[in-house]
């Protein structure tokens, strides 16, 4: 099935509306299998906390740093 959704007339309001009805569907419906290096990832940062050697950053900083790196790639 295809489906197309006039996306350029749509409003940012309906844009999120729909976005949010795709991720409530996925998220219960849908049972994906969550690839193998999410649990070696896992793994390895509850390894660093453990160890003393885990860097945490609040989210207003991770933000921006995370935002920085966007833009240098843009």
């Amino acid at each position: 099935m295809v489906t197309i959704l006039p996306l350029k007339k749509m409003s940012r309001r309906d844009k999120l509306r729909v976005m949010e009805e795709l991720w409530v569907d996925l998220s219960t419906n849908a049972e994906v299998d969550s690839p193998a290096w999410h649990g070696a990832e896992l793994r390895r940062t509850e390894q660093l906390v453990e160890s003393g050697a885990a860097k945490f950053d609040d989210w207003g900083k991770a933000r921006q740093r995370l935002r920085r790196q966007i833009s240098r790639r843009l």
